[in-house]
């Protein structure tokens, strides 16, 4: 168990109805949302948290464009430090990454424009940034077109945020993950965050960070708070309330399911919420802060559709049970049911003895590995050893989860046979993301496809070294 950071105490002493969370956990299960973590932190205090195995407490996740909000309060930093201001212009700060043809709308985008993701951009810049400059997303950022003047609408565009990470470390003289660490993360007793990385081994600002859920949790207390952490003032007061409200309005974005709270507006990374703020990535990561419920909460998940998953389940269970808080009895179920939280692991025979040799085959494009993979199965103890190509060799239970890590990166895994079939769930642990691994033992093949193909590209191997170094994927 990693080292608490937040004060616990019971959810009726918070006066949080432990049959209200109880009926968010059902909701969730009958929605079929696959949750890996929750933490429920009202006035100050921890009053529901559970981790569902094999995911666990100490362990940090993948947070995806929550990362966002990190970012955002390292520009309030910098913006209180006197190094940075709202309309200081990229072309001024990052003068070394203007493209020579750059735009006179290039020439005008501000700090502003950036957080509010107002740049005159249609919709996400990103891929064609990387296509257009290879080597410097900035440039390639001022090269994409603007169809729209700037300050005028809101297009959501992962690019802005990677240029407010490189004008951070220009005026810091900081890289993003170190000004974090010594402002706010150490401040703050979190010691393990961990930060996924681009070929020139800088932070990718809109994504990458991994922290556990209570790191999460305590950062929306840090903004409930007004950023205060204890007597300490970590982040200016007049930039938490700056960036969390409603600086633009957003609209449904195409290829995301209908979500009203997406339709709420935008603050300087931050989503606008039917109730209060919050920060979000890809495939449920979510902090949600109301402050008018003195409430936050995280939930760390391998969703397929839009945040409403979870955000709707919050609002119609647990929100009608604040301030009417039940007995200890109710309590003490409610702690039962979250210490039982699992993933249940693939269900068959572990067929003592048998072993197969298979080749991967490939069909649509999801597949965590390529086209003839050597795949081996062999017993090991009461599970197996599962060597995946001449680098992954992996440890599967039967019933239990089991732990290896071959690059670096932690995987977890169990398995069982199915007649012919072997089948084994392997969970890249510190992410949303799993591979189910199926080998046909009479026809000598085998599958190895993600539940979600990881955004920054379907490479197993490249998604268990550590530290993860990569870029999107603009083939």
């Amino acid at each position: 168990m990693t080292n608490q950071i937040l004060p616990r105490s019971t959810p009726a002493s918070a006066g949080v109805s432990s049959r209200a969370v109880t009926a968010l956990l059902d909701r969730l299960e009958a929605d079929s949302v696959e949750c890996h973590s929750m933490m429920v932190v009202r006035r100050g205090h921890v009053v529901a948290e559970g981790w569902w195995a094999p995911y666990t407490a100490d362990r940090p996740h993948l947070l995806y464009s929550l990362t966002k909000s990190f970012t955002a309060i390292a520009v309030g930093l910098a913006v209180g430090d006197g190094l940075l201001a709202l309309d200081d212009r990229v072309v001024d700060v990052l003068a070394d990454h203007v493209p020579a043809d750059v735009t006179e709308q290039g020439r005008r985008l501000t700090v502003h424009h950036l957080l509010s993701m107002t740049t005159g951009h249609a919709g996400d810049s990103l891929a064609e940034a990387w296509e257009l400059e290879p080597e410097d997303l900035t440039k390639g950022f001022l090269r994409v077109p603007f169809p729209l003047p700037e300050g005028t609408a809101h297009a959501y565009d992962n690019a802005t945020t990677y240029v407010l990470a490189r004008m951070v470390e220009r005026v810091t003289g900081r890289g993003l993950p170190e000004l974090l660490d010594e402002r706010l993360f150490a401040p703050m007793g979190i010691d393990h965050a961990e930060w996924d990385r681009v070929g020139d081994g800088g932070a990718f600002g809109f994504h990458g960070l991994h922290l556990t859920t209570e790191a999460v949790a305590s950062f929306g207390e840090l903004l409930l708070r007004g950023g205060r952490w204890g007597d300490r003032r970590l982040v200016p007061r007049e930039w938490v309330d700056l960036a969390t409200r409603r600086h633009v309005d957003t609209h449904q974005v195409e290829g995301w399911s209908d979500n009203p709270d997406t339709r709420c507006g935008y603050g300087y990374q931050f989503w606008m919420s039917r109730h209060g703020y919050r920060g979000e990535g890809s495939f449920g990561q979510v902090c949600a802060v109301v402050p008018s419920h003195d409430l936050v909460v995280v939930m760390t998940s391998a969703l397929d559709r839009g945040g409403e998953a979870l955000l709707e389940p919050v609002w119609e269970c647990l929100l009608p049970g604040l301030d009417h808080a039940d007995g200890p009895a109710d309590d003490d179920a409610l702690a039962e049911r979250l210490r039982r939280l699992a993933l249940t692991p693939p269900v068959g025979t572990p067929d003592a003895g048998r072993s197969i040799t298979a080749r991967l085959d490939v069909t649509g494009d999801s597949s965590a590995l390529p086209e003839g993979t050597s795949v081996n199965v062999e017993p090991a103890g009461t599970g197996w050893l599962v060597r995946l190509g001449p680098l992954l060799d992996l440890e599967v239970g039967h019933g239990e989860w089991r732990e290896s890590a071959p690059l670096g990166r932690p995987v977890v895994a169990a398995g069982a046979w199915r007649g012919d079939a072997f089948v084994a769930d392997l969970y890249v642990v510190t992410t949303p993301h799993r591979v189910r691994l199926v080998v046909d033992a009479r026809a000598g093949t085998a599958t190895a496809t993600w539940n979600l193909v990881p955004l920054t590209g379907p490479d197993l191997v490249l998604h268990l070294r550590s530290p993860l170094m990569t870029r999107p994927d603009v083939a």
